[in-house]
């Protein structure tokens, strides 16, 4: 069964429940040579929205998923408007794994709303990431409401 990896809302094991029933979480990892940055402040729907760029001292979590065919392509009709797939490895405690996600094909840039940062620091403290690792996306600068 094939892997996803979740490093946005849908690292929320409910918000992915209810979107693909099918799909238990296998549990989480982390994205090495990688960072979370925001882009393509035009694609959401008051701000920019969460993505990936390599970077060689940086790393995201994420929550994997064993994810059926028909939930991946569930996925794929909401994520793919915006988003591309790629296939990367996962550090996990169990060793690499490799996993498909979605990158935003946009430039980097731009500030998530409040509301959009709130839901992505939530689904990463339900999912058990860090605390020092929820705390920075809390902090991170965000569109206030009317900017």
């Amino acid at each position: 069964m094939p892997l996803y990896a979740a490093y946005g809302p849908n690292m929320d094991p409910a918000r992915m429940s209810a979107r693909c029933p099918h799909s238990p979480a296998r549990g989480t990892g982390w994205l090495v040579g990688w960072r979370l940055t925001f882009a393509g402040e035009d694609h959401g729907w008051d701000g920019a929205l969460a993505t990936i760029v390599e970077h060689p001292t940086s790393q995201v979590f994420v929550v994997l998923y064993d994810i059926t065919l028909e939930d991946e392509q569930r996925l794929d009709d909401w994520e793919t408007q915006v988003y591309r797939k790629v296939r990367l490895r996962i550090d996990t405690l169990d060793g690499t794994q490799v996993a498909w996600m979605y990158v935003l094909d946009a430039y980097e840039g731009g500030l998530p709303s409040a509301s959009y940062l709130s839901i992505l620091s939530e689904a990463a403290e339900v999912a058990g990431a860090p605390a020092d690792y929820v705390e920075e996306l809390r902090l991170r600068p965000c569109r206030s409401l009317g900017q």
